[in-house]
This record gives structure tokens, sequence and C-alpha cells, in this order.
């Protein structure tokens, strides 16, 4: 999929034109538990003609245009659902297959078996996808979902795996194991854990009665490694052995538009652990901080561990045999590429599970994408990197970007603005509709565009 770049968010949005805006719009803004995402739609909503913001919904009768912009909690679905030409909201209302760990891993398994050449079926770790509710019940699960794992845990000491909650969110109840012991010992932990037990300061435990869904996945133990300080002016020395290697994930921002088009913002976040990369090993499976990092987990770092991925191009490659490379702008460009293929077929495998993701065309929806870079002797597309996905997460906490990087946050919720509500508002137009797969414009990548159901809407 070749990329074809083609304007900039700071070239005054063609199709943001007041005069195109034929009608007021009604906007629904409301983010009781994200005061920066709220003031971020506020913002970009500037840009429109006249439009009058709301904290609640409108008493009857409706607007003749209606923006639910809001917390998914806040948002009418009914009327998403009865009022197609009429509202647009900024959530699709039932989107599981993509936003549970456990849902997504079974949506990309089904996907998998029916399309064989998939980039999913080396872009995802090995996951097996399991429900108890208390220990003991892994006796029964070892003779049935998990007959191949206990087979590899007694026959492969050295190999590791990462359990994850399916619902779960903010780095709660990730834990390393090698055997079934381990694992049977995490799930006592939980188990041991009360309601009302306060939880300590840095407790990542979880309450496996309230879960009871988890994924076990196969853990990357060769990931890309770079340290976050060479790439602030301060951090630039000449001997590599003076950086220390820091495991990072990939947060990318991904908007899935009516039914359907996905676009990956192209600003991505590389957020960092908190502490240098080390092996897991028996005995240190319980420290987690080289290998978590999520921000939530690293609140008392502030901005120190999230970087602009493209920040990183020049750093020196901590992982790997050699001391000698440096992260270039071609291997971004190969990241961000196999990052494309993977959306778009994430989005097809979710598609296929209309139970569990229904698109509409009158619904947008912003995720936070997170991805890991394996450094591989030869990936399978060739390169020395291997992209594989992690999660899906709706109502991204972008309030941890921290203020260094909030203008990436302006400009992608002005790019929102003009790809998803823009059209609502004033029709939709030839740019956008000529609009290639592959095509860059306002720092978006179009992923994918397929029509699901219906048309696009009014």
């Amino acid at each position: 999929m070749s990329t074809k770049e083609r304007g900039d968010c700071s070239e005054s949005h063609p199709v943001n034109c007041e005069d195109a805006l034929s009608q007021r719009l009604v906007a629904l803004v409301s983010w009781p538990a994200a005061p920066r995402t709220d003031s971020l739609v506020r913002t970009a909503l500037t840009n429109i003609g006249q439009v009058e913001l709301l904290q609640s919904l409108p008493i009857a009768p409706l607007p003749p245009k209606l923006l639910q912009w809001a917390a998914y909690d806040s948002i009418d679905h009914s009327l998403t659902a009865t009022e197609p030409n009429r509202v647009l909201s900024s959530a699709y209302t039932i989107r599981k297959a993509l936003i549970r760990k456990h849902f997504l891993a079974r949506c990309i398994r089904s996907y998998v078996l029916k399309h064989h050449r998939s980039v999913l079926a080396t872009s995802v770790p090995r996951t097996w996808d399991i429900e108890l509710s208390f220990a003991h019940e892994l006796d029964e699960l070892w003779h049935d979902e998990l007959w191949d794992l206990g087979e590899e845990l007694e026959t492969s000491p050295g190999r590791w795996y990462i359990l994850k909650p399916g619902m779960a969110d903010a780095g709660m109840g990730i834990r390393l194991f090698s055997s079934k012991d381990t694992l049977r010992e995490i799930f006592e932990e939980f188990e041991g854990r009360s309601d009302d037990e306060e939880a300590e300061s840095g407790d990542t435990s979880v309450i496996t009665s309230q879960l009871r869904h988890f994924v076990i996945q196969e853990y990357i133990a060769t990931p890309l490694l770079l340290d976050p300080r060479e790439s602030l002016p301060s951090g630039h020395v000449n001997a590599a052995e003076r950086f220390r290697g820091h495991k990072f994930h990939l947060r990318t921002y991904v908007v899935a538009s009516g039914a359907l088009r996905v676009y990956m913002y192209r600003r991505m976040l590389a957020l960092f652990s908190c502490e240098p990369y080390d092996l897991p090993r028996r005995g240190n499976d319980k420290y987690l901080l080289p290998h978590l990092t999520n921000t939530s987990l690293q609140i008392h770092r502030g901005e120190e561990g999230v970087r602009l991925f493209d920040e990183l191009i020049g750093c020196h490659i901590l992982s790997g045999s050699r001391g000698d490379l440096l992260l270039s702008e071609l291997d971004i460009a190969d990241i961000k590429e196999q990052m494309a293929r993977i959306l778009a077929d994430v989005f097809k495998a979710a598609v296929e599970q209309p139970v569990h993701f229904q698109v509409l065309p009158n619904a947008f929806e912003l995720y936070g994408v997170d991805f890991l870079v394996s450094h591989v002797q030869s990936g399978s597309h060739g390169a020395h990197f291997q992209l594989n996905i992690l999660e899906v997460n709706a109502e991204p906490a972008i309030e941890l970007t921290g203020r260094r990087l909030t203008w990436i946050l302006e400009d992608l919720f002005k790019s929102i603005q003009v790809v998803c509500i823009a059209p609502f508002v004033g029709g939709v137009s030839d740019q956008l509709n000529s609009w290639k797969v592959g095509e860059v414009r306002y720092n978006m990548q179009k992923c994918l565009d397929m029509q699901v159901r219906g048309g696009m809407g009014w």
C-alpha cells in the first residue's frame, strides 16, 4: 500500500469552509471524566460557522442537525439508530469485537481461518482466551482450551506468556508467567482480593470473580529497544553505550467513519517503560516495570516516557546483535505502512462479526490502537521490524499525553472535524470522495474504504 501525501492540517482545511456549512448545528459535548477531550472537542467545533454547544440533550423537538460528540454513556444511542439523517454520533453503539480483548482475539482468529493470507496471521501474538472465576478452574482448562499451552509450558520452559484481563484497562491485571504453577498462583492472588480491599499505590491486581474473561498471549521477548532520553536535545551524545534500551509501544489514533471508512492519524506516539528492558526470568516475574509501557501506571513520570514516533529518527537501536544501527526514516515509514495494512484487516475482521460490531452511516469513533514493534532478523515482509497489534481502546486516555505534545491532539481533533463532521453539516464534497486508500490528507492516511450497509448517509 503506497502512501501519497496530500495536504496538511496546517493548510486551512479546504473542506472546512464556513460557506459550505448551510445549516446551523446543535452539538452535545459532554466528557465528564475527560476534561482535556472536552476542551479539544469544543476547540475543534469553533471552526464550524454557527454551532450551539449543549451539555445535555435538547428537549424536543429534535433540531435539524444534532451532533453528539460526547462520551459513550452521554450519547442517546436510540437517536443515532432512528434518526440517521439528522443525528451524527461519536461512537458506534456496538463495537465489542474491537475494544474487548477476548472478543478481539476471537474476531481475529476467525478472520485468519477464512483469510489465510491476511497480514493478521503474522501480526498478532498467539492468543488463548479463557473464562474463569476461581483458580481451581484451571485444572479443567488444561484439558480443554489450554491443552496446547500446557504442553508448551512443560516442554519449553524458556518461553514466557502474558496474562491480560479481557475488560480491564490502564495495565491492571497484567502478569507474566512461564509455568502452570505460576499461573495458578496469579489467579490465587486475584482470588484473594476482596471488593473492599484498598489497592496500594502501583498495585495492578484485579478481582477474578468480577472480570472472568482473560486472554493469554505469547510474550514478545525481542521488542525494539530505544532510549527516550536520546530524542531530546540534552540527550544527544556520541557513545551508544551510554544509553539503555527501553521497551515501548506505539499509540496510534484511528478514526472509523460511517459504514465504513478507516483513517490512521500519522502522528503516532511512542510510550516507554519507566525502567530499562530486561528479559523476564523466574524470580523476577512479578517485577513488571521494565515490561509495562502503559502511561496510566507512570503518572509520577509526567511526560518523561512519551515521545512522538518521528522524534526517534536517528536514535541508536539498542536491541539486536549490532550496536551501530540507528532508527531511520525508512524504518519508521515501513512500520507505518505495516500499521495501515494491519488496521485495514482488523476492521474487516470486525465487520465479519456483525453481532459484536455494527457500523452506522451516521456515526464515527476515535480509537487508540496499541502496537508493539519486535526486532527480528528478518520479518515476514523482509524488514527487520515486525509490528504486532496489542489492543484497541475506545475513548483513549489522551489526558496522559502531556502538555508538550498537546498540539498533536489539537491537530487530530481538527482533522476529525474536517473528515467526519463537516460532511454531515455541509454535505460530502468531491474532495473527500476522491480520497484514495493509502493517500494522506490532514495527516490522516485512509486505510480502508468499504460499503458495509446502505450508502454513506446524508
